[in-house]
């Protein structure tokens, strides 16, 4: 019995043979032999196709010489197919040179036809090969996929901090537009470039989770404002043959997620959508109850559509049908939509469109939406406030900023240089510093400016990627506010008035 190994299993062997009492000749040795098999039979290179072509078999058994049919057409057809495939001579009229030949060609073995006692095991050992070396394929397969994700986390580690740096300015300055102007063309572009660089900043914020696997903070969303974000969004992208249509008019809608997450989910879908409608068409965002419990946001599109193969493929890393894409979108609006509780459903034929539902669960409805207005700022009694950043675009930004709401204030790009500042210029009402400056790190700035008499508020900007005081905790007496990376000044003026007010 040929079973000197892990259990094979019901096999299914075609036989490439034109005579079909030999042919049942060899399905006897087989089966006498203890190998669980169904057996099918082709003698043309037509039947041969459409045998592989409705189920793939285990292994082929052909034999090498037939009346317009030959065993090396056979093997050409099979390694054209399916090169990994095991395939086998039985031949009564193959010799040592054309045994040799067919090992050439790509053969795995040959049996002799009048000495058949090695076919079963032949068969079986040719049928564990293959399976090792699909095994050992996947592996590698397996192993190269981590490698290439670990590389992209050592480059999104890399890179995240200086992109954050340029994307900051853009979340900084339309709040500085919006003071200086009351063009409501102005406003609107100033809402544009925010929602722009909070969507690049999640962009960065979303590979690190992504290769990190961690959760970011969530929210209730009101899913109309969230559409309204979107669809503002959308608009510089879509072409003129694209028609966009938003329907999520019940402010009953709500879910519980990360906002900036969220909304990377639906415009990652949107854009697909788009790339999929170059003759154009419409692109359709859809919210409504699912059922009792569920709430379905749909992303519909009228373009070409998928076939069963592709979307079996969706959602696996780096696989991609675009010649720039990266093959990590959906796998990441996977991970967001199912880190929810919720899952994606995707529905396409090819020419007729295709359709995303995503499924979340459904928050009671929001309270009250004057919850979510910010407050009047207070303006600055030119209380004299000192920036510590080492990163110059933000300095000079939060400095101009700071004077336009009625500050005083004074500007250092590290440690040594504001410590300088205070011991000539004398102690500020309120320190703004980063947590990452260098020469002195915050904890020893304050420290020393502590020292020296110091007794106000302190507020640190703290990164994701590292404590506000990485070299201990803050110095006490103090009082310390962290406000967390990326800024924006609103919330940079409310930390800075709400400090002043407590101290």
């Amino acid at each position: 019995m040929p079973n000197k190994g892990a259990p094979l299993g019901p096999l299914h062997i075609l036989l490439v043979e034109d005579s079909p009492e030999d042919a049942e000749l060899l399905c006897d040795q087989m089966l006498e032999a203890g190998l669980q098999a169904g057996f099918e039979r082709v003698d043309n290179e037509a039947a041969m196709r459409a045998a592989l072509a409705a189920k793939v078999p285990d292994i082929v058994l052909s034999d090498l010489s037939m009346p317009g049919f030959s065993g090396y057409q056979a093997l050409r057809i099979l390694r054209e197919l399916h090169p990994q495939l095991p395939f086998i001579f039985v031949s009564g009229t193959m010799g040592e040179d054309t045994a040799v030949q067919a090992l050439r060609e790509g053969a795995n073995d040959y049996i002799i036809k009048h000495q058949p006692a090695r076919l079963p095991s032949a068969v079986a050992r040719a049928v564990r090969e293959a399976r090792g070396e699909h095994e050992r394929q996947r592996v590698a397969d397996e192993l190269m996929r981590a490698q290439r994700l670990e590389s992209l986390a050592l480059l999104a580690a890399g890179l995240s901090h200086d992109l954050r740096n340029i994307l900051q300015p853009l979340l900084i300055v339309p709040d500085l537009i919006r003071d200086r102007s009351d063009d409501p063309k102005v406003t609107r572009l100033a809402d544009v470039v925010a929602e722009s660089a909070r969507r690049g900043h999640e962009m960065v914020e979303s590979m690190l989770s992504f290769v990190r696997g961690s959760r970011r903070p969530s929210e209730r969303i009101v899913l109309p404002r969230l559409f309204q974000a979107v669809g503002l969004l959308l608009k510089g992208s879509l072409p003129r043959n694209v028609a966009l249509q938003l329907e999520a008019g019940d402010e009953r809608l709500v879910v519980e997620a990360n906002y900036t997450e969220l909304q990377q989910v639906l415009i990652n879908l949107a854009l697909n959508a788009i790339q999929a409608m170059p003759e154009g068409g419409q692109l359709r965002l859809l919210a409504e109850r699912a059922d009792g419990e569920r709430l379905r946001i749909r992303v519909q599109d009228d373009g070409i559509g998928m076939d069963r193969a592709t979307q079996e493929r969706l959602f696996s890393p780096f696989f991609t049908t675009k010649d720039s894409g990266t093959g990590l979108g959906l796998v990441s609006c996977r991970r967001i939509v199912e880190s929810l509780g919720g899952e994606i459903v995707v529905r396409s034929q090819p020419g007729q469109g295709s359709c995303f539902d995503l499924l979340l669960p459904l928050q009671a409805a929001a309270a009250d939406g004057a919850a979510d207005e910010v407050a009047m700022l207070p303006a600055g009694q030119g209380q004299r406030i000192l920036v510590v950043d080492d990163e110059a675009t933000r300095l000079s930004l939060l400095g101009d900023a700071l004077s336009s709401q009625g500050y005083r204030p004074s500007v250092a790009l590290d440690g040594a240089a504001a410590l300088r500042l205070v011991q000539e210029s004398g102690l500020p009402d309120a320190v703004l510093v980063d947590g990452g400056i260098p020469l002195l790190s915050a904890g020893q700035l304050l420290a020393e400016m502590q020292g020296l008499g110091y007794a106000g508020p302190a507020i640190v900007l703290e990164a994701d990627d590292g404590p506000a005081f990485a070299d201990g905790p803050a110095p006490a007496g103090l009082q310390v506010h962290v406000l967390p990376k990326p800024l924006e000044m609103q919330r940079v003026l409310r930390a800075v008035a709400d400090a002043l007010a407590a101290a």
